[in-house]
């Protein structure tokens, strides 16, 4: 006879939420900035990261071998994020973003939170409050009237 283990299916739910949860703003921010992935790639790439490992069993060996096929996986989703067009390459911080995103559903569902929280964070800070710098650096910010 089956029997169903509702806590499991209930952790396991709750992962999965928390995995979409945490990938939902970096998806919001590339959708906003018209970025070819946005709020729908990134959750989904979260919760499937999460549920491959969450179906791996507790073998060291067999997450493993699950991660190194999601890191691989993950890299050629990121890929196709990438656009080069003549001289110009754009979508490296968007595929960058998908793999890390990757990183935030397998965090989860290897009940290491803390690790999510601070990709999540950090992923976010240096899509937003390096942009100015980014923009900076490579020339493409306005001149300021007031400099001479």
């Amino acid at each position: 006879m089956l029997t169903l283990d509702w806590h499991l299916y209930g952790a396991n739910l709750a992962k999965i939420a928390l995995s979409y949860l945490l990938a939902l703003p970096t998806g919001w921010d590339r959708e906003r900035e018209s970025h070819s992935a946005g709020v729908r790639t990134f959750p989904i790439v979260a919760m499937a990261s999460c549920g491959y490992l969450l179906l791996t069993p507790g073998d060291i060996t067999a997450q493993s071998r699950v991660l190194q096929g999601l890191i691989t996986g993950i890299g050629f989703v990121g890929a196709g994020a990438i656009v080069k067009e003549g001289m110009n390459v754009r979508g490296t911080a968007t595929a960058a973003s998908i793999w890390s995103t990757a990183v935030i559903g397998a965090s989860v569902a290897m009940d290491r939170f803390e690790i999510a929280i601070v990709l999540t964070l950090l992923n976010l800070f240096t899509l937003k409050a390096l942009m100015p710098l980014k923009k900076k650096l490579s020339g493409d910010e306005p001149e300021s009237p007031l400099k001479p």
